[in-house]
């Protein structure tokens, strides 16, 4: 049988045409209209008011990082369970981050431990929602409210997705979304950033451009631009955005895809849950996820690593996802544990991603659920 990718970045067809327009336009940097038109797409859909494209998520939570001010002494609370840059981003300012464990439904942060985890240090909770699925952001913003501290999204894997009707990275101070090509609307690389409240906007803009008041120029607000902060190149190209523009204007169209096929593994997938053989995902009722990624949790790491080669052996892609962070070498000697890390030491062992992309037919999931009986 023909091999089954665990991922292939979405062709929408329209994309060459785009990136012509942008390289016969001539401006190919940063803050161009296609990057404008991105920026509008991505606060119609989310509600935010400020909206800064990056090269990256990572630039973006690097940006989050900057504004919120942290430095040596400061802690910042995350979950291990995620991404190298959730915590690197604040460990480049100097700051500790606080690794704490998850929910064991959703593996998003679990707003008691962080609560546990909280000093007189503390100055940033952030929150990652995993696979696209909202964390328990009343909960986490009760807590920030309480201690005065800043609650920073990692929205890295939510377009789209929503939480009580309200887009994710869009409810906490700062959000950062990611358009990677492993991401549900991709352009390679890129990101952004969503600042949610009128107190960072300038700053942010500062930040982007290398520290500058550049775009107060560009507005004629001032009658030249110079070095008014810190700062760095933080500035997606205009070419990139106009791939990407193609994108966002239907991550409606491809929400949807994507949740059918998320519905097709969930249902095939059933039976073996009732046998006891796995366990499904689990959506909270508030949360309006984005079928980001379907992922399994079988017994142990030797049942995921047989069902990962079983499938490799039927042309099937299949992975596990994060070595927790506390456990990694740079975790262990930037940042500390707080409490225990039963959920998220599970998680690693016996969490299993199953191939999901627009594009897949309800044959490939059943040949994909078979499969993962078989091996069972």
């Amino acid at each position: 049988m023909s091999r089954l990718p665990f991922n292939r970045p979405l062709r929408t067809g329209g994309e060459n045409a785009r990136i012509a327009a942008a390289l016969e336009r001539g401006w190919t940097g940063g803050n161009g209209p296609a990057g404008e038109h991105c920026q509008a797409l991505i606060r119609e859909l989310t509600g935010t008011p400020t909206v800064l494209m990056t090269p990256s998520c990572t630039g973006a939570l690097e940006m989050a990082a900057l504004l919120a001010e942290v430095g040596p002494g400061d802690e910042v609370i995350v979950p291990s369970f995620t991404f190298s840059s959730t915590a690197n981003a604040f460990v480049l300012r100097g700051a500790t981050p606080v690794f704490v464990d998850v929910d064991r439904d959703t593996l998003n942060l679990d707003p008691a431990r962080a609560a546990e985890a909280v000093t007189d240090r503390t100055r940033v909770v952030v929150a990652v929602h995993y696979g696209g699925v909202g964390c328990d952001m009343a909960a986490l913003g009760a807590l920030c409210r309480t201690h005065g501290l800043l609650l920073v999204e990692d929205a890295a894997q939510c377009i789209g997705a929503t939480l009580d009707g309200r887009a994710l990275g869009a409810i906490g101070d700062l959000g950062a979304l990611s358009f990677h090509e492993t991401k549900n609307v991709s352009c390679g690389e890129g990101g952004a950033l969503l600042v949610n409240g009128e107190r960072w906007a300038q700053r942010a803009e500062i930040l982007q451009e290398k520290g500058t008041d550049r775009q107060r120029f560009a507005r004629g607000e001032v009658d030249k631009y110079t070095w008014v902060d810190a700062g760095s190149s933080f500035l997606m190209s205009d070419v990139t955005a106009a791939l990407l523009a193609e994108q966002l204007e239907r991550v409606a169209q491809i929400t949807a895809a994507r949740l059918s096929i998320w519905d097709d593994y969930h249902a095939a997938l059933e039976p073996l849950e009732r046998a006891g053989v796995l366990r499904r995902p689990v959506i909270p009722p508030a949360a309006g996820h984005n079928a980001h990624l379907y992922r399994i949790m079988l017994a142990d790491q030797a049942t995921r690593d047989a069902v990962i080669a079983a499938l490799a052996a039927d042309e099937i892609a299949a992975y596990f996802h994060y070595v927790p962070l506390h456990s990694a070498p740079a975790g262990r000697r930037f940042g500390r544990v707080h409490g225990p890390m039963d959920v998220t030491e599970a998680a690693a062992e016996g969490l299993l991603r199953l191939p999901l992309w627009v594009g897949m037919t309800p044959d490939d999931v059943v040949r994909v659920a078979d499969g993962v009986a078989a091996a069972t």
